[in-house]
């Protein structure tokens, strides 16, 4: 790249909804003005203050139907005053809108329109029943497939690949794999005290996948619903400097991490994925990010991938060529996704674990490779061998069509 790009100070909100034992359906719950103040403010308080900033971005999906709420990027100036009146704006790619402000952002800052940029990701979804939900997030599909569509649209989705995964590879040796990754979210997310399911208290979460066997009659043919994201309202929020950028900010580069690579990829919505069993935009994403950092995915110490459904982190690590076609499911059951295993994956629980407020998740992943890279992930954190320094996230908008890959290192 032309010129040094940082990421810094991250923040999360909680990711509120089911699992959270603070969490009521019955009482009225905080609204997207308060998710996009408190991980502002939480960012900002970790800087030099406001006048630093030159430019926000907010990934957001669909608060227009969520929330009745369009126009995001007038929220800006709600989370410090001085933010009113400065470059401020709403991007979208369904789940991939996270990623894309972040994007935003590092282009932003490459051709230095901006010394500093903020990528913020907000979405509050626990305002509809999860029926009606899942009609809205429907829409990251092409509408005219939708009426052809299981009522869980995207769950259903994603059991049509499962069941060609299992059609070719086993049925038994697949749901192994992906209960060890359920097992690993949940493992994962009981050290992060903002994750959804940090209050999860069963004591054997794979055994408990294992119990809830797919049913077509209730859900989707399959899955069952441990092997999906939950519905999740939450906000993330990071800062997008150059290295000029960064002394603005105050930030010692230790406290950085440096963007090294990055691609944005987007297939043709209008057809079907090419195979199945194949994430192919995420697979070329993340070559391509890769080849721009100049790495291989064997000098990658910790990914952040989108996990949605159990199925898609499988079929990821099959796409980064961790595990050949098929073998995904045994990379995953032996271990080597584990927080203590070769290639730690999610380590603060992921889609399924942390949650998926789905404009936030993108900068959330962001959020996660920082501090796990800076030595800031609390009880999460996990030690990066010095021979693979890299950070690795991938974010996805819609059944593998909008993707965002994005490579760190410490700076």
């Amino acid at each position: 790249m032309k010129r040094k790009i940082y990421m810094a100070a991250g923040a999360n909100t909680i990711s509120m909804g089911t699992g959270r034992n603070e969490f009521n359906p019955r009482k009225e719950r905080p609204g997207l003005e308060y998710y996009i103040k408190t991980a502002g403010e939480a960012a900002l308080s970790q800087v030099s203050g406001p006048d630093a900033v030159d430019e926000i971005y907010v990934g957001n999906f669909m608060a227009g139907l969520f929330n009745r709420q369009g126009h995001l990027g007038g929220f800006a100036a709600t989370i410090h005053p001085s933010f009113e009146f400065k470059p401020s704006m709403r991007v979208e790619g369904a789940c991939s809108s996270g990623g894309l402000a972040l994007i935003s952002a590092i282009r932003s800052v490459l051709a230095e329109t901006a010394e500093v940029a903020m990528a913020l990701g907000v979405e509050v979804q626990n305002t509809v029943k999860a029926i009606y939900g899942a009609d809205i997030l429907a829409s990251a599909g092409w509408a005219k497939k939708r009426k052809n569509g299981h009522a869980y649209f995207f769950p259903g989705q994603f059991s049509d690949r499962a069941g060609v995964y299992y059609q070719q590879y086993g049925y038994d040796y697949a749901r192994k794999g992906m209960g060890r990754w359920y097992r690993n979210a949940i493992e994962n997310a009981r050290l992060d005290p903002t994750a959804q399911e940090f209050h999860n208290s069963v004591t054997d979460p794979e055994a408990a996948y294992h119990q809830a066997a797919p049913n077509g009659k209730f859900f989707v043919d399959h899955l069952n619903v441990l092997d999906c994201s939950k519905v999740s309202d939450g906000a993330s929020a990071i800062f997008i400097a150059s290295e000029a950028g960064l002394t603005r900010l105050g930030i010692n580069k230790k406290d950085a991490v440096e963007v090294v690579g990055f691609a944005q990829l987007t297939r043709n919505i209008t057809n079907d994925p090419p195979n199945p069993t194949e994430m192919t935009t995420v697979g070329r994403a993340a070559a391509k990010a890769l080849e721009n950092a100049g790495i291989t995915i064997d000098q990658v110490g910790t990914a952040e991938i989108h996990d949605c459904f159990s199925i898609a982190g499988l079929l990821t690590m099959e796409a980064l060529g961790l595990a050949a076609p098929g073998k995904g499911a045994a990379f995953v059951s032996e271990g080597h996704t584990a927080r203590n295993g070769r290639f730690p994956v999610n380590t603060t629980g992921g889609l399924i674990g942390w949650g998926h407020p789905t404009g936030a998740t993108g900068v959330h992943q962001a959020v996660t490779i920082w501090q796990q890279i800076t030595g800031k992930a609390g009880q999460a954190q996990i030690e990066l061998p010095n021979d693979r320094p890299y950070g690795l996230s991938i974010n996805m908008g819609g059944d593998d069509v909008t993707v965002v890959a994005i490579v760190y290192k410490p700076a």
